[in-house]
């Protein structure tokens, strides 16, 4: 059966970022590297090519494509988190590898990669057939930078900020 693998872009610098997003998470490994058999577009001979890796389980190509490539919002990865203490493990490695905070839980590596970093957590609250409590929920993710687990709990269950 075939799957869908998204194919991610960089200039020289595939192997840096694989290396970097496997360490963001568990389950998650480089698990081949192809050289360039000839001097190249992409590189020169020996030089990697294309990187496959997964992160948390999820197959990912980055492929040195030979020129810089600017990425858009129109896609963007997201991680999700188990608790906050992951949500702050994965923001924090982000921000330290050159990273740049957004909104709502967004935030762009410094390859420009969008991500999202998004407590699994917020599912359940956007999904609960509590309207209002899943509305009060996204309002106050609407406010945030980093999403914070407990902040969003306190606007679901309908609880002041004190």
């Amino acid at each position: 059966m075939s799957k869908l693998v998204p194919c991610m872009w960089f200039n020289g610098d595939a192997e840096d970022a694989a290396t970097f997003y496997v360490s963001l998470v568990p389950n998650s490994e480089i698990t081949h590297v192809q050289r360039n058999v000839s001097d190249g577009p992409s590189g020169k001979e020996g030089s990697v090519l294309v990187v496959e890796f997964t992160v948390a389980g999820q197959p990912l190509v980055a492929l040195n494509g030979g020129m810089k490539m600017e990425y858009t919002h129109a896609i963007s990865l997201m991680i999700h988190c188990d608790d906050q203490a992951q949500v702050d493990s994965v923001w924090t490695a982000f921000l330290a590898h050159g990273g740049k905070e957004e909104q709502c839980g967004w935030l762009r590596d410094r390859w420009g990669v969008a991500w999202q970093v998004v407590p699994k957590v917020m599912f359940e609250f956007l999904s609960s057939p509590d309207k209002a409590a899943a509305a009060r929920a996204m309002q106050a993710m609407m406010k945030m930078v980093k999403l914070d687990v407990e902040a969003l709990r306190r606007a679901f269950e309908g609880k002041s900020a004190a």
